[in-house]
Formats: C-alpha cells, structure tokens, sequence
C-alpha cells in the first residue's frame, strides 16, 4: 500500500486542506502484509472523522491501511475540522466541500473509479452523521454507506446541552436554529423518507452503535424509521461505548460488507 499525506487548496472553503490517502500498490516484498494493486482504476472509501478530529485519526487509531491491503481499494481521509458536513448557516459550505469539490479533487490527483456502483462513504459520529447524509441526499454517486455509532438526529443532538452553552452556540452556527432542522435537507428522517418516496437509486445502509453509547436511542429510533421505509438497511450492535475500540473492530465488519466490484 502506499500512503499519502495530501496538502490541497479548497476554493470552497477558500483555504488550505489536508487527506490522507490509502492507494493499492503492486508489491511482493512488503513483509507481514498483503497487497493488490496493478489496475487503472480502483473503487474508492470515503472514511470521514468525528467532531473532535481530523484526517489523520483513523490511522492513528486503528490499522485501516492493513485491514484495506488486499482489497484494491482507495481510502480517502478528509479533514473537514468541526462543519458537520453542513453548509453552514454562518460559516463555510463544507457539505459543498465533501458532497461535490473534494470528490472532483480525489478524482484528479488519484486513480479512482468515477463509476457510482464503486463509490462508498462511512464514518463515526459526526462522520457517520456524514457518511449517511451523503447516501441519503446523493443516491445517485454512492452505492453503499455505512454509519459507526452516528449521529442520527440533529434536532436532538443540538439539545444535549442547555441553551446557551459554547456547544449549543457552535451547532446554531451550524445548521441554525433547532426548529427548523426537522424536515431540512440535514434532517435524515427527512432526507430517508424521501429517497422511499422517490425513483432513484437506493445505496445499501450499513448503521451500528454499542448498547452503551449515549447516541445508542437515537440510533435505534433511526434504524426503526429506515426499516419502516423498507431501505437496504444492514444493523448491527453489540456492547460498548462512544470510543475506539468499538469503532476499530467494526470498521472491519464494514470492510467485509462493501459491496465491492470483483
């Protein structure tokens, strides 16, 4: 495998921006690890960081560029700092950034399939918030995402602390006042309900959450709505908490789950 630590200027965001790269590489002599590589082009995970991160947290925390070794696949890494994947209501558009500009990026500096049944999205929490609001709202260029202990309600998830605190300011920075989240183009109640309503394509949903987890209702009560709807749907939970462990060990599973080209 090879790994690039990728420096790049954003004219969305209007600054500087950071990825981290997983790329197949052809390689017999790489000791104790498998390796692919030797295609013109690859199918490509976009593995998004939570609130308190950045690009570089998912190889930190776990051995994502083993687990993807022989797997002919790109694992792009973006930094998209604390914007909830969201076009800020008072700050920049980082779901224009994530949605549209860094997909046009990756797809110039690197060889990735331009094709939707090789495009993935997944990540944790606010990654995971990420990852399901790209499926849900661009069916058309993702064939499967996957969520890791997500957030899934936003309204909610603006009320954990009391009105006024840093927190609650910082999420009305975001996406505004609470009130007018629900049935909004972030709301993924809404945006679920509306790709079943819809003739479009349907991206396979993978979604997990340790019983422990403070998001773990949320994510049971969004399960319950996307089996309603009858969506493609895989769910899983075990025991565990908001943390790495948990977050390490399903990421694998998620891996296995892709529906990748052979």
């Amino acid at each position: 495998m090879a790994f690039f630590n990728c420096n790049f200027h954003s004219d969305i965001l209007g600054m500087a921006c950071s990825m981290n790269v997983i790329v197949p590489q052809q390689s017999s002599t790489q000791i104790g690890m498998d390796s692919k590589g030797g295609r013109k082009t690859y199918p490509v995970l976009y593995l998004l960081h939570g609130l308190s991160d950045d690009h570089s947290i998912w190889a930190r925390r776990t051995s994502i560029e083993r687990y993807v070794a022989n797997m002919n696949l790109i694992v792009v890494m973006p930094n998209t700092h604390r914007g909830f994947y969201t076009d800020m209501a008072a700050g920049a558009k980082y779901w224009t950034f994530i949605s549209e500009e860094l997909p046009a990026v990756v797809k110039g500096f690197f060889p990735v399939s331009g094709c939707r049944e090789d495009t993935f999205a997944a990540g944790l929490s606010m990654g995971g918030y990420g990852a399901l609001k790209m499926g849900l709202r661009c069916p058309e260029k993702f064939a499967a995402v996957a969520g890791l202990s997500s957030v899934t309600d936003i309204s909610g998830f603006m009320e954990l602390d009391n009105r006024g605190s840093e927190f609650s300011m910082e999420m009305q920075r975001i996406f505004g006042p609470a009130t007018k989240v629900k049935g909004s183009e972030n709301d993924l109640f809404h945006l679920a309900s509306k790709l079943a309503k819809g003739k479009q394509h349907r991206p396979a949903i993978f979604q997990c959450c340790g019983t422990e987890d403070f998001l773990y209702q949320d994510n049971i009560k969004f399960r319950d709505h996307l089996k309603k709807l009858k969506l493609k749907l895989h769910y899983q939970e075990a025991p565990g908490d908001h943390n790495w462990g948990f977050w390490d060990q399903y990421i694998q599973d998620v891996l296995k789950w892709l529906p990748l080209p052979k």
